[in-house]
């Protein structure tokens, strides 16, 4: 089969790949470029486990075709992290006990920093909203609603605002 070369801006970094029509976005982030956070859940849309950004929207990287994102850029929750220092999100889901097995996380990160990059000061709904694609199967939704609300005040009383 033949393959197309597209061109990604993932977390930062520029790459060049070789794709089939018929790949999806999640298989080239953990297949070719080694980017296992995005996870494979359902694999129909329903679950949000493999949401990523594309161009700063909430995408779900298993129903994209690479070829869509030819020219976008992407960021994962490898990208959330700085250095060291983990992105204000990350930090919250681990204070207020926002997941259990933690498979969904990376897709509910996401989804809350579309969020919040929009939003900086959501409401409960707005946050139950937001994170309605995404499905958690080991605990209730409101200490992850928690953890948003939590990571947002952090970033609202943060240098950069909500920018980060």
């Amino acid at each position: 089969m033949t393959r197309i070369l597209i061109h990604l801006e993932v977390n930062g970094a520029r790459h060049e790949v070789a794709v089939r029509p018929y790949d999806v976005l999640l298989d080239v982030l953990r297949e070719t470029l080694d980017l296992t956070g995005t996870k494979r859940g359902c694999d129909m849309g329903t679950c949000g486990c493999c949401t990523v950004l594309l161009n700063g929207q909430p995408r779900l990287s298993c129903l994209t075709l690479a070829l869509d994102a030819d020219g976008t850029k992407i960021a994962t929750v490898e990208g959330l992290r700085e250095g060291a220092d983990l992105h204000p999100l990350q930090k919250a889901w681990a204070t207020e006990g926002g997941s259990q097995c933690g498979f969904c996380t990376p897709g509910f990160l996401m989804s809350a920093k579309a969020l919040l990059d929009q939003n900086p000061r959501p409401t409960d709904p707005e946050i139950r909203e937001a994170l309605s694609g995404n499905v958690c199967r080991c605990t209730g939704y409101v200490k992850i609603v928690e953890a948003v609300k939590v990571a947002a005040a952090e970033l609202a009383a943060s240098p950069r605002g909500g920018g980060r």
